[in-house]
Parts: C-alpha cells; structure tokens; sequence
C-alpha cells in the first residue's frame, strides 16, 4: 500500500484549525525530558537539550513507512541536531521580506496570527531553529547513484521529514507548555506559496533562512544550505515569545560557505545534478522542480514510495558533510 506525501497539503491538513503547531499530550510520551531538563532559567539551552533529546529517543526518526518495517525502522533517519537562535527582532527577517515579497512573514506576524491576544514585540520573540543531519548510511546510498534516487535517501525525504513535522508540533506544544507560546511556521494554517517577482516559486516561511538567520550556515550554488554538518539535512524552526541569546553568525556573505563563491572552485553539484538545473549562473527552480518529478516516478514504481526523492546535489559534493572552505 502506497502512502502518499504532498507535502503542501500535509502541512495544510495538519494544521487545520489550530493556532498553534503543537498536539496536546505530545510530551506524555517523553517524560524523561521533564525530570532530565526541569532548570528552566536558560530556556535556550532547556529547549535545545529538548530536540535534541526527541531526536535521540523518538521511534519516529527512522526510515520505517510502518511499524512492522523491521528492517527500516532500526535505521534512523538523522544524526544529532545543530540547533541556533535568533532574535525576532533581527533586521534580517525584514531584509527577506523586502527581498522575497511583502508576503513572507517576519517572526513577528506569524506570531500575531499565531496568538492575536498576546502582545508580543519582535524583540519579545525568538527563531529557534534547528537542522537535522543526514546520517552516513543514508547519505551514501544516494553518494553512488547519478540518476536515480536510492531508497534510503527517498525513506529519508518522505518519512524522515514527517519526523521533522512531529518535531515541529513537539516543540511548539511542549514551549506553550511551558509557559511560552510558540508556533511553527510551516504548520500554521496560513502558510502557503506565493509566486515572488524576483525569486519565483516561494512561500510565507523559509526555514533555510531562518536556520541562517540563526547563524546555522550559509548558501550553496545549489541554493541549499551549507551548515558544519554539510548540506545533506532538514530544517525546521519554531517562533516563541521566550528570551534567548541568538547565536553569533560567523559569517557575513550569505555565500561564505560555499566553494564556487568563495574561491571560484569547485561546481560539484552542477554535475551532480541530472536534471541541469544546476550551472555556473545559479540554481533553476522550473528545472530543479521537472525533476523532482522525474524521481517521484522513479520512487513510486521501484520502492511503493509517493514522495520526493532528489538531492543529487547535496551529496557526492565537498560541502555534502562540512564546511568545505
């Protein structure tokens, strides 16, 4: 039996009629977390011990399509989380909505749709945003291939990222929880994709961007995000009205990380990527999305899988573990 992710329209559904991105009773299966990190007095660094923890001991972080899938679900999906802050009140979040379109929500409005009874000024508020590793095995499986996508790497796009999305909710959930409400961008009922004059395809939250705002890396060619632990990753991020000392970026040019700008070397991913979406120029995002199709139709006729199955060039690439520079 097939299961089906569009992506669009999960973040949509699971989200209906909820303020906030969070399920009520989500932390009753973790109750360690409460006993291990009940000191609260830096909540920056109780709420990163919290992903952190999740991610370790959720039987969700693994590449399982169901629970009789032995074999998957011994084999997570991601590594150890880097996690990063930023302050809701960085100018940066208004640079992006100038840059992609006045529809791109700065912390600040998405909370205010979030919670309309809470004041909140954007300094009030906090991005915690995080990145999820893509483990060695799962990397390497699509390290080899040039055209078609591995399973391991599909197993991880589609079932690793309904993790990510329960990692979401269990943030925002045990946050408000706690005493700081807070929500998840990409599962608020509001968010949608806009067609942004300069950039094309775009949506009302980028955790990419938030995870650079958040000192977590920079931009590739590819446009994807190069963190300490490479480009192989999932973001996500959550905005809660909580104090926290954001985390110093370490670079200035939001091409910093990546070998083409930095040294005009390298183009790794232009020859990794079979649908030539990828060139000297730049990334294609018409082209990049024609082939996500391509390997759609491949994951779904050799593994049972509906889902995405690309990132050919977030592997077999310098920056696909690290920071190449």
């Amino acid at each position: 039996m097939n299961d089906k992710l569009d992506r669009r329209r999960f973040l949509k559904t699971s989200a209906q009629g909820v303020a906030i991105a969070g399920i009520a009773g989500t932390a009753g299966g973790f109750p360690s977390i409460f006993a291990q990190i009940s000191n609260k007095t830096n909540p920056s660094e109780w709420i990163a011990g919290v992903i952190r923890e999740y991610t370790a001991t959720s039987p969700r972080n693994s590449l399982k399509k169901t629970d009789d899938e032995e074999k998957w679900a011994a084999e997570k999906a991601w590594d150890e989380p880097l996690v990063g802050f930023a302050s809701g009140g960085d100018t940066i979040f208004n640079e992006y909505k100038d840059k992609v379109g006045l529809f791109h929500w700065t912390p600040a409005e998405v909370f205010s749709l979030a919670f309309p009874d809470t004041p909140a000024s954007p300094e009030d508020l906090t991005v915690i945003a995080w990145i999820l590793p893509a483990r060695e095995m799962v990397r390497a499986s699509l390290r080899k291939e040039t055209k078609n996508p591995a399973e391991p790497w599909v197993r991880a796009r589609m079932y690793g990222e309904l993790f990510n999305e329960d990692l979401r909710r269990y943030v925002a959930d045990m946050l408000t929880k706690s005493g700081y409400p807070a929500v998840a961008p990409t599962l608020f009922k509001e968010f949608k994709t806009h067609q942004s004059e300069k950039y094309g395809f775009a949506s009302t939250w980028s955790e990419r961007h938030a995870a650079y705002a958040a000192g977590l890396g920079t931009f590739g060619l590819c446009d994807a995000l190069i963190t300490p632990k490479g480009k192989a990753m999932r973001c996500g991020a959550v905005v809660a009205k909580m104090p926290a000392t954001p985390t110093p970026r370490p670079y200035t040019d939001h091409h910093a990380y990546c070998l083409h700008y930095a040294k005009g070397a390298c183009g790794a991913c232009i020859a990794r990527c079979a649908g030539k979406a990828i060139t000297a120029a730049g990334h294609d995002k018409m082209a990049c999305i024609k082939q996500l199709g391509v390997t759609t139709q491949y994951a779904k006729e050799h593994y049972g899988i509906d889902g995405y199955g690309c990132g050919f060039c977030q592997t077999g690439t310098p920056c696909e573990s690290r920071i190449p520079v």
